[in-house]
């Protein structure tokens, strides 16, 4: 039999704002599980950019998404967080002091409360539709995300898209790879304007080799190992470029999954809450984040922060009921050691 396991609060999403909630309900003694479909903690900040600069965090000028989880991860870690990751949440069902949540890997978890901090739901990339993409996804070889640039040091690769991802990347990865070739259908970009002048410069200084328009039109190589990228115009006109890489940049494709179907208060697939608790419809259920919303609503990691301690506050009482919550600042209480 599989064995259950119990937990105060289950939270739904191990990115950014999930793992700042487990901080929050640390610091008012609650356990918490922590759920992610995703192999890794940290969400979008970890599969999506990990190496690209955030701005908007308090306190931190610049750090990049790799850096921010990092930290986040050590201020959990003195509660012991415990993470059931590569599995999603597939029920959720209500019983007599909290919910049994049964996820995609077999494993149950009993909690008295949830945190919803599924971002925009699970997330995966827009594939290509080409021959034998499996295989060289499964190498390394066609990728939709950069983790280390490092691994592209002296490699010819050939980026595809027209958006902040495809842009970023051809002026980062510039520096370290052998060759970068950015194909796109047209001339204009949907990047910011001030890199997308960037890569004009880069263009024009034979740092970048454009291919435009062209679109993706097949891959060579043995099923595995990539050898070249075939391009083709709309008008059938083709062009090989040899290559060893292929990153696709066209964006995610976004899903609540199962989460749809479990009578929450939807609105255009996020989740309404009430602002001063962040609670669903169903009492013990609460939500924050990107997968949020309310009036007034920001998108903004720091505003998820905030969420999250209202959350956890609000919990409190299904956690220890009569239990009086005394609110202490960390710099008086501290941190467990």
């Amino acid at each position: 039999m599989t064995e259950t396991i119990t937990t105060d609060v289950a939270i739904i999403g191990a990115g950014p704002v999930g793992l700042f909630a487990v901080f929050e309900c640390g610091m008012l003694k609650m356990s918490c599980t922590v759920i992610d479909t995703l192999e890794e903690i940290g969400g979008q900040c970890a599969a999506l950019y990990p190496e690209k600069p955030i701005f908007d965090i308090p306190a931190h000028p610049r750090i990049d998404g790799a850096a921010l989880i990092r930290a986040l991860e050590e201020q959990a870690a003195p509660f012991s967080p415990n993470y059931l990751l590569a599995q999603r949440v597939e029920a959720l069902r209500p019983e007599e002091g909290g919910f049994t949540l049964t996820t995609s890997a077999g494993r149950v978890v009993r909690a008295k409360a949830v945190i919803l901090a599924a971002g925009a739901g699970a997330f995966g990339p827009n594939r290509p539709p080409l021959n034998d993409l499996p295989g060289y996804e499964a190498s390394g070889a066609v990728r939709y995300m950069v983790t280390k640039r490092e691994e592209f040091r002296g490699k010819r690769v050939v980026i595809a898209g027209g958006g902040d991802s495809a842009v970023d990347w051809a002026l980062s990865l510039k520096d370290v790879a052998a060759k970068v070739i950015v194909v796109h259908r047209r001339d204009k970009f949907r990047a910011a304007p001030e890199t997308a002048a960037q890569l004009t410069a880069a263009a024009a200084r034979g740092e970048i080799e454009m291919a435009i328009p062209y679109q993706l039109h097949g891959l060579e190589g043995d099923g595995s190992r990539l050898s070249a990228v075939v391009l083709a115009t709309l008008k059938g006109e083709e062009k090989r470029v040899e290559a060893d890489h292929l990153l696709a940049f066209f964006g995610l494709s976004m899903e609540l999954g199962p989460i749809a179907e479990w009578g929450l208060g939807l609105e255009r697939s996020h989740i309404t809450v009430e602002p001063a608790t962040c609670a669903t419809n169903i009492p013990g259920v609460h939500a924050i984040g990107d997968i949020a919303t309310y009036p007034g609503k920001l998108k903004l990691i720091l505003q998820g922060f905030s969420e999250a301690a209202m959350a956890a506050h609000a919990i409190h009482p299904r956690v220890f009921p009569g239990e009086a919550l005394h609110f202490e600042y960390s710099t008086s209480k501290g941190v467990p050691a």
